[in-house]
């Protein structure tokens, strides 16, 4: 049977942002943390904000680390100090994994998990798209994906994900990026800390939190799938030039 998450339940949803790390590529310690970019007079973090409460997300917990203390004063500005929980991971220079790992306590609360990239701008259609996709455990994949290794892949046999990396290495038939926005059921995400356990355990803090999802995913594909989001329009913010792109391209389409 698929599963899907009612209206009813939304409420029930965490949301996790990763919004730690110092942006290396767009400046690195010296600048401000990514979310607190502005596009259209708003910051990425408040646009996250808005779009998860227009969806009845209620428990969002924010991973902070580089320059945290921007971060409570904006959240504070947006009026919300109240509803926003915040988790600090003092090694937020090592891997992303570690910043994920630090909300291991809410990935093991017994409900169903939002995952989310902090530095990426996004139509608003993708976050219910996200909510009510039917499946155990969903991943947001977008068929328009530019050349190289910059990008995380989904990659499909048919419609089964058969691996999920920068640099893929299971044979497929076909591959898209990866949104950075997931799904997880409660089982789904304790097994995710399980796996962020075992990767801090080896003292392999230095890799992305994508290896421990794809870790999960070749373990039982079956309990997988990807929701194609390639008519919305988003960007990942890695770069100066996506900065530039964002607010000349993207933010025109996000409508109001």
């Amino acid at each position: 049977m698929q599963k899907t998450i009612s209206s009813a339940r939304q409420s029930e949803i965490a949301a996790i942002l990763l919004v730690a790390g110092v942006g290396r590529r767009l400046g690195g310690s010296s600048n401000p943390p990514k979310v607190l970019l502005e596009f259209g007079g708003e910051t990425l973090l408040a646009r996250h904000l808005k779009a998860l409460s227009a969806d009845g997300v209620a428990t969002v917990s924010l991973t902070v680390g580089h320059d945290e203390e921007a971060i409570r004063q904006e959240v504070g500005r947006l009026g919300l100090g109240d509803q926003v929980r915040f988790v600090t991971n003092p090694r937020y220079r090592e891997g992303s994994l570690v910043s994920l790992w630090a909300q291991r306590d809410l990935l093991r609360r017994g409900g169903p998990v939002l995952l989310m990239d902090g530095d990426v701008l996004y139509d608003q259609a993708m976050m219910s798209r996200l909510l009510t996709a039917k499946g155990e455990n969903i991943l947001l994949v977008d068929h328009d994906i530019e050349p190289g290794d910059e990008p995380v892949k989904i990659c499909f046999r048919g419609e089964r994900i058969v691996d999920f990396r920068k640099k893929p290495e299971n044979a497929h038939d076909w591959h898209g990026e990866s949104v950075g926005f997931f799904r997880f059921s409660a089982a789904m995400a304790a097994a995710l800390a399980d796996r962020c356990d075992a990767y801090v355990a080896r003292g392999e803090t230095g890799v992305e939190y994508e290896e421990a999802i794809r870790d999960l995913i070749l373990r039982e594909p079956d309990r997988f799938s990807a929701v194609d989001v390639s008519d919305l329009a988003w960007t990942e913010i890695d770069f100066e030039m996506d900065v530039v792109r964002a607010r000349q391209n993207i933010l025109p389409q996000l409508g109001a």
